[in-house]
């Protein structure tokens, strides 16, 4: 399914438990826009819907919408902490196309 590096789950783990308000997850989903077609979507959330597919990493779960998941399927993601700033990169080997910028990309 999807996979998370030790630095993607210590940065998921700072941010959940720096939230205002409770919660049990992260969502990662698929959406569609940015200049490829496709984007990648996170927001931390107090619980997981019914049909979704949940991915845990220790204390981390990750929920996954049924829609995003084919175009997650095989997914790695980072945490990247450099002085060009920091934040979250996807390798997706289901990506046709990404930009140059790598927020979007094309399956």
């Amino acid at each position: 399914m999807i996979t998370l590096t030790d630095n993607a789950i210590k940065a998921v783990n700072r941010f959940i438990k720096g939230a205002d308000t409770p919660v049990t997850g992260l969502r990662i989903k698929v959406e569609g826009g940015g200049c490829s077609g496709l984007q990648y979507g996170m927001s931390l959330e107090e619980q997981a819907n019914a049909d979704d597919t949940i991915v845990e990493f220790g204390a981390v779960k990750i929920f996954i919408d049924p829609m995003s998941a084919p175009v997650l399927n095989g997914v790695t993601v980072d945490f990247l902490d450099t002085m060009e700033g920091s934040g979250f990169q996807f390798e997706n080997p289901n990506a046709a196309d990404s930009c140059s910028c790598g927020k979007s990309f094309s399956a």
